[in-house]
């Protein structure tokens, strides 16, 4: 693909967090890859591979110690590294941004058509007419529509997903950030939800990054994956490539890290990925202390 075509560059990123003793560890370390306009991404690795804490550097959320995010969207002219930049200068930037979060984060207090209703009242001057015709088109859009005078705690949890993805989508953002959309659904819905993320990157020819661990949807959504392990890219390639490592006879496979992910992606319990004298520092501060 074209330089062009890149939206995010992730450049020798590197996030430390301090351990009990009081050192530093690296949760990330040194990740580097592109993701290019309208394909969607999916990143995944067992708990503490640090694909959470790469999702919340990429949106702003965390600082970085080393290394750039450089977004190029449509508006841009060149590429803008947004490490240490300044809130108000990352503000205009995310209002390129939607995300899902993984409990859907909707306010119990507003029905889901004010859920969807408020980041055009906070970051739009459009009148209140205008405001009903969009949110209308989004909940259609997510199969919502009947719902929109319900309150969150009226909804399923499928339907909390629906309603945070309309809210999500309402600016018309260049890339969506999802953060495990499959989290606590049933198999059903969640295919349903997956569903609906591939018809919204079609209709809206979004950029879409999806951090998750729920492998049926993983294949079922993304044009390329990315693996991580030890806050480290143990993998990059398209969907076809990790399904050939998912199918192959881990006999046949002679490296580490193709039998790592074969052992994730088939969710088999003996492997080098449950080695625990192959714990990082940072997994181990994930395993409770024995009394």
């Amino acid at each position: 693909m074209a330089a062009d075509d890149v939206v995010i560059s992730i450049v020798n990123l590197r996030k430390y967090f301090e351990a009990r003793d009081g050192s530093r560890i690296a949760v990330l370390d040194g990740i580097q890859f592109d993701i290019h306009r309208g394909e969607t991404l999916v990143v995944m690795g067992g708990s503490g591979c640090g694909k959470s804490t790469l999702l919340n550097c990429m949106i702003g959320e965390y600082s970085v110690n080393e290394g750039e995010i450089r977004y190029r969207t449509k508006d841009m002219e060149g590429a803008r590294n947004i490490v240490g930049m300044g809130e108000d200068e990352l503000n205009d930037i995310r209002l390129k941004f939607g995300i899902l979060f993984q409990s859907g984060a909707l306010f119990n207090s507003l029905s889901v058509a004010e859920n969807v209703a408020l980041p055009l009242q906070e970051h739009s001057d459009v009148g209140d007419t205008i405001i009903d015709i969009v949110v209308t088109l989004k909940l259609q859009q997510v199969h919502m529509l009947p719902h929109r005078e319900k309150m969150p705690g009226m909804l399923s949890g499928g339907q909390k997903k629906r309603a945070a993805l309309a809210r999500a989508t309402v600016m018309d953002p260049e890339i969506l950030f999802y953060d495990e959309p499959s989290a606590g659904l049933d198999p059903v819905t969640s295919a349903a939800i997956d569903e609906l993320i591939i018809d919204l990157s079609k209709k809206l020819s979004v950029t879409s990054i999806v951090v998750t661990h729920e492998m049926d949807s993983a294949f079922r959504i993304a044009d390329r994956m990315v693996m991580l392990e030890r806050g480290r890219v143990l993998k990059i390639g398209t969907r076809d490539e990790f399904d050939d490592l998912r199918k192959a006879d881990p006999k046949t496979l002679k490296s580490r890290e193709e039998k790592l992910i074969n052992q994730f992606l088939n969710g088999h319990s003996s492997g080098p990925l449950t080695d625990t004298e192959g714990l990082s520092e940072y997994e181990k501060l994930l395993v409770p202390e024995k009394e």
